[in-house]
């Protein structure tokens, strides 16, 4: 028979040096994105400043042409907001220093006024573009990550691995690909209906439909059932920070990488029944 099984110990306090860590780590994000917005401001005033001399030389399409590349550049490098700034500020540097009458937004000939224009909307466009396809490159390499969660546990289970280590070591990858607190399984039923973890890679509680999209995982013990052969075989409970984001991508791979743990309990003969006792799983049978 398998018993019920304890509640989870509770986490270890947070030590000093991981809290100054988390509000470095906290505190960095907004560090660079102010950063980046200095840099949008100024780098088009900075290239006004070294064309300046050459104005009467350049000609103006060749100036505006500078200043698209530059947007171009800091959209490739920065955020879709920064690229808004560069566009904004790249304008403004070429109306002012470039366009008669000088040192005033001011723009006489209708030339001018094209040029302007379009460079502030040819700098929205390239901007966007680099920022999405960066944002895609991105997506790319976490999936990537994810996929190598699962490839984990599969390498793991090829060598023969016993069923206790697949569903220790699937907890592990669970805590590490949705930045999990805790997360353990478990045999038993939860004692009341909380947050699961769909097939679909959903969120649900109840009747209703969990935004992780906007509003992260919920701070209550969440559920993945784990099963075989359409015989339940037990849940891993996942214990997150409220509001931790995630992907969908991610709970489909969490999903996964709990369907493997279910072929390796229920592959054995006779099916293996795995509890979790003071940190630690052990063999019932």
């Amino acid at each position: 028979m398998v018993t019920v099984l304890p509640s989870a110990p509770p986490s270890e306090p947070e030590s000093s040096e991981q809290a100054v860590r988390s509000r470095t780590g906290a505190f960095a994000p907004t560090l660079q994105s102010v950063v980046r917005l200095v840099i949008a401001v100024a780098a088009p005033v900075v290239l006004a400043l070294v064309l300046l001399p050459f104005r009467g030389e350049a000609p103006a399409a060749a100036v505006a042409l500078g200043f698209a590349v530059l947007v171009s550049l800091l959209g490739a490098l920065g955020t879709r907001v920064t690229a808004v700034i560069a566009a904004v500020s790249a304008a403004v540097c070429y109306d002012v220093a470039f366009t008669q009458p000088y040192g005033s937004l001011a723009i006489s000939h209708p030339q001018d006024i094209e040029t302007a224009a379009l460079l502030l909307v040819g700098g929205l466009i390239v901007g966007q573009l680099s920022s999405r396809n960066r944002r895609n490159r991105g997506l790319v390499v976490q999936q990537s990550a994810d996929l190598a969660h699962i490839q984990e546990i599969a390498d793991f289970m090829a060598v023969g691995a016993a069923a206790d280590e697949v569903v220790d070591a699937v907890a592990e990858e669970l805590r590490s690909l949705l930045g999990l607190r805790d997360c353990w399984f478990d045999t038993s039923r939860p004692e009341r209906p909380g947050p699961t973890i769909d097939r679909n890679g959903n969120v649900s509680w109840g009747r209703m439909w969990w935004g992780v999209d906007t509003l992260g995982l919920p701070g209550k013990e969440i559920t993945i059932e784990v099963e075989h052969a359409r015989r339940r075989l037990g849940r891993y409970v996942l214990v997150a920070e409220p509001g931790t984001k995630v992907r969908r991508d991610q709970l489909l791979a969490a999903v996964t990488l709990a369907e493997q743990a279910g072929a390796a309990i229920g592959s054995g003969t006779p099916p293996i029944a795995l509890a979790r006792r003071s940190g630690n799983f052990s063999r019932n049978h």
